[in-house]
């Protein structure tokens, strides 16, 4: 971690040296310059140190002495930049007189800060003296021992996985049965299949059970088992392949194989699988060069092969099966009932548990989310207490971050977890420890995490990519390593929602105390740090340390906060070095004015808020990246936010959530006229189309780094404007475009070169006809059309778009009938029809829609008859009907004659659902069997609005 702290400072001195070095004084010159070449020089050492002070107290120490150096000095950069001029827009004497008072206090200030750099450089020379002594420890380390020590003894415990008995474990028979069918079926060429899941899911369980199936022993000739490991020697591997593969048909082992080479290790053993059936398992498999470095030496063979590979990494899992045509198994966590089968044997001895513990018990599982490794440790930890003090059972489910941390018993839980945040880069190490600032089963929204990290400092730029695009990269490998989860995923596969397992948070806690990474203020009486550098405030400002001086700070965030946040009255010392602000959902009705000197500040959100004006000094923050206004009253900007050169997303509106989306419940705000000097911008939404006639639209063309492009209140007569300067935007993925009133046409005719990166596609008010070129994107996946009102059946256009997943259509059709046709919407898995007000049948030929999953139809009061050849959506997981006639429901009625129960027959999940007062009322299909006579009778479940959510974005 201090390699992330020391790279930062790099790269913030690295524009002082080509920029400003020979205009700094004399005094801080030199001390920076100094600063630079040793941090430079101890640099190649860090990864090393970071990877081994775990199992070494003085390398933490000297880890740590780094960190807080490598700290202190960006703090004193950052304030020697503060010192230079910047505009302020000061004019005239007062101007005048400002600078020269400025000036006489610059002086001081550059002796001060020349001073507080040769106190640091002081330090720097007392741990280089140190780093030569523990220069042995570097080169051991580097050498591959630090590593391999730090996992020895989670090692010698993987070995106990293989001595379980089957008793000894719940759960697994289905997988079992589903491995061993791909092993002994299939095709004859060898074939990797891949079980992959996070550190303690089980794998290597599993997959003994699977090996040693008699199904298994019999099918193949030869069989060997190997555990890879983080820290695997290639040579060493091989050499146990071959003794196990020998051994395995009572052959000797090929005389001098201790002194041979790599190479001719694996002819070896090429050769002596060449003509047979063989099944290798290779074991904790951590990255692609495990798998890499071995499988030359297990020949292609026609014999029916397999290899069985396990991992954290689902990455590896995909690309190995991939690239073999094998197959790759996702472990999933036990259900609640498995979870609850595995304590109680653990706990219990196989009894049941006690009436008195069983609430006790369950917060433990909880905590454990199915993670089989957990639920044995924690039961062992439970074990041990006396089951007449309810007290001490108690206090293991509320203390289980300590209990990780001191009780052997959970030793290897913390190892195993450890393991798999040790070996993150250190790129992904600060990502990761950044989840801590989110409160306990916080679902983590994805876009605003890259921005956060973004404006932390965390992301490396790469040739080619944008920030954004290297955040989305890290993101995924965390989710490939099984380190976060995706809690919310949309309609077209993207990651909405992310959240970390409560265990892996119980490692993360432990972490951020003790690098001084966050502090995290929910409860009274938790120590704070000399120096906080990220302040998280759950629930309350009371446990807020009252008079601290936080001038450090960097990152203040507040969740779920019932006071107002009065900065003034907590932070009385101010924080002029903060980079991040984040008061969404804070109970605010003003724009907070000390953010007025936060120079350095590059994200700001004052998401959900009531704040309804932005002040003009908005303008001073020249750093700012991303200004989050969604959901609060702000309705319009002042000119000088213009100033803002580096602002990347600009997110001003709010939509009232109604339940099928009322034309104007959505509320943009009002743009400037030269908009279109903020090149940098990547999010804009949503921009009000009709101020100031075209010119507003005119100037869209010059933010030619748009991702996301909003417009309400859009007119006929913007159109040709308006495509003239979308056609310069070539990197736009989302378009959504709402028109002034419900009858105002939407002009995009003139659109003769659409951006070809589109995907996602959002039209609202009066179409004359579909757009020519909607056809033409063969990257859209998202489509949503509403108040269209078209004459001609728009599937025509549609149905041979390649890669759309989810279309939605309200009001968009005035005929009678809607025909899906066979071979059309190939890929398409949602489909949403709403309010088509003539429509009486649909359609779907034999081949339409081969794909969908879901299938939702919502106000078309003439319809009186399920899709004919409804039937043949053989993948129909979902069908949903929204205010729908009652001729309809009642055809389903499996009792009534003529019924057309039978096509929906294979449907899992059917629902009849009511917008009424209260809310959504939702029937499912099972009470029609059962003689209900719904709407009338009581639902089986009422949801909230906010629940099932809007209909229509």
């Amino acid at each position: 971690m201090a390699e992330s702290a020391v790279k930062f400072l790099l790269d913030k001195l690295a524009p002082l040296f080509e920029n400003d070095l020979q205009l700094l004084g004399g005094g801080v010159r030199e001390e920076i310059v100094y600063l630079r070449g040793e941090l430079e020089r101890m640099t190649a050492f860090l990864r090393v140190a970071d990877a081994s002070e775990e199992s070494d107290e003085e390398l933490k120490v000297w880890v740590k002495q780094l960190r807080d150096i490598a700290h202190d000095s960006e703090d004193v950069l950052d304030e020697f930049t503060l010192l230079q001029p910047h505009d302020h827009g000061e004019e005239g004497l007062y101007g005048s007189i400002h600078r020269l008072s400025c000036c006489i206090k610059n002086t001081k200030a550059r002796y001060r800060i020349a001073s507080e750099l040769q106190g640091i450089n002081l330090r720097i020379r007392k741990i280089s003296e140190v780093h030569k002594r523990l220069r042995h420890k570097f080169n051991m380390a580097e050498q591959g021992a630090g590593s391999s020590s730090a996992c020895n003894t989670w090692d010698d415990h993987r070995g106990d996985a293989l001595l379980l008995e089957k008793t000894d474990i719940v759960g697994i028979d289905k997988p079992i049965k589903q491995l061993v069918g791909w092993l002994v079926k299939g095709g004859s060429g060898r074939e990797v299949v891949s079980v992959a899941g996070m550190g303690g899911m089980g794998k290597t369980t599993l997959v003994k059970q699977v090996y040693d199936a008699a199904e298994v022993k019999k099918h193949f000739k030869v069989c060997a088992w190997i555990t890879v490991t983080l820290s695997f020697k290639l040579g060493e591997l091989l050499k146990d392949m071959v003794h196990q593969l020998h051994n395995a048909i009572r052959r000797p082992v090929p005389e001098g194989i201790n002194t041979m080479n790599n190479n001719h290790l694996k002819t070896i053993i090429k050769d002596f699988l060449q003509k047979r059936r063989y099944l290798i398992v290779l074991d904790d498999v951590w990255h692609l060069h495990g798998w890499d470095a071995v499988k030359y030496a297990l020949p292609n063979n026609t014999s029916g092969s397999r290899v069985i590979l396990t991992t954290r990494n689902a990455e590896v899992a995909s690309t190995t099966s991939v690239e073999s045509g094998g197959k790759a198994y996702n472990l999933e966590p036990l259900p609640q009932s498995e979870s609850w089968e595995l304590l109680c044997k653990k706990t219990f001895q196989g009894k049941s548990c006690p009436p008195h513990l069983e609430e006790i018990c369950t917060d433990v599982l909880k905590k454990c989310e199915g993670l089989p490794l957990a639920i044995v440790a924690v039961s062992g930890v439970l074990s041990t207490k006396d089951k007449r003090r309810i007290d001490e059972w108690d206090m293991v489910g509320h203390s289980l971050g300590a209990e990780i941390e001191g009780n052997d018993k959970l030793r290897d839980l913390k190892k195993v977890l450890s393991l798999s945040f040790n070996d993150l880069p250190y790129y992904l190490k600060s990502c990761f420890l950044y989840l801590s600032i989110f409160p306990e089963d916080y679902l983590i929204e994805h876009m605003r995490l890259v921005r956060l990290w973004m404006a932390e400092g965390f992301i490396e730029p790469k040739d080619g990519k944008t920030l954004e695009d290297v955040a989305e990269d890290y993101l995924s490998e965390l989710l490939n390593r099984g380190m976060i989860q995706a809690a919310d995923t949309t309609s077209d596969g993207r990651v909405k929602n992310i959240r970390v397992h409560d265990l892996f948070r119980e490692i993360i806690t432990s972490k951020i105390r003790d690098q001084n990474f966050a502090t995290i203020s929910k409860e009274q009486n938790v120590p704070w740090p000399d120096k906080v550098r990220r302040l998280s405030v759950h629930n309350s400002m009371q446990y807020v340390q009252k008079n601290r001086c936080v001038f450090q700070l960097r990152s203040l965030f507040m969740f779920r906060v019932t006071e107002k946040p009065l900065l003034q009255k907590y932070f009385p010392g101010g924080f002029r070095l903060l980079n991040v602000l984040d008061l969404q959902n804070a109970p605010l009705n003003v724009f907070p004015v000390e953010v007025v000197n936060l120079f350095f500040l590059k994200y700001l959100s004052l998401k959900g808020t009531k704040v309804k004006t932005i002040p003009r000094f908005i303008g001073k923050l020249q750093n700012l990246e991303t200004l989050d206004l969604k959901h609060s009253l702000v309705t319009e900007l002042p000119v000088e936010i213009l100033k803002l050169e580096h602002l990347r997303h600009l997110l001003v509106y709010r939509y009232e959530f109604v339940p099928y989306g009322d034309f104007h419940s959505k509320y943009g705000f009002k743009v400037l006229a030269k908009i279109g000097v903020l090149t940098s911008l990547q999010k804009l939404c949503f921009i009000k189309a009709n101020e100031d006639g075209g010119a507003i639209l005119r100037e869209l063309r010059n933010l030619v780094q748009l991702r996301k492009l909003g417009i309400v209140q859009m007119r006929k007569e913007d159109g040709k404007v308006l495509c003239s300067s979308i056609e310069k935007l070539n990197k736009l993925c989302t378009l959504n475009i709402t028109s002034v009133e419900e009858e105002e046409i939407i002009d995009l005719q003139q659109l003769s070169s659409p951006p070809l990166l589109l995907q996602r596609l959002y039209l609202r008010g009066r179409l004359e006809t579909i757009p020519h070129w909607i056809p033409s994107l063969h990257s859209l996946v998202r489509l949503y059309l509403k108040w269209s009102r078209l004459k001609d059946d728009p599937l025509v256009f549609l149905q041979y778009l390649p890669n759309l997943v989810h279309l939605e259509l309200s009001q968009v059709f005035e005929g009678d009938t809607l025909c899906f046709k066979a071979g059309g919407f190939k890929k398409l898995k949602h489909l949403g029809i709403d309010q088509f007000e003539g429509l009486r049948c649909i359609q779907v030929q034999l081949g339409a829609m081969p794909s969908v999953k879901k299938l939702s139809i919502q106000r078309c009061k003439l319809l009186e008859k399920v899709p004919s050849g409804i039937e043949h959506l053989s993948k129909l997981k979902v069908l949903e009907f929204f205010d729908m006639p009652e001729t309809l429901i009642k055809t389903l009625r499996p009792h009534e004659k003529d019924n057309d129960y039978w096509k929906v027959a294979h449907i899992p999940e059917v629902y009849f659902t009511y917008w009424k007062e209260c809310g959504w009322e939702v029937y499912p299909l099972e009470g029609l069997s059962e003689g209900e006579n719904f709407p009338h009778d009581q639902p089986s479940s009422v949801m909230k609005s906010h629940e099932l959510e809007t209909r229509w974005k």
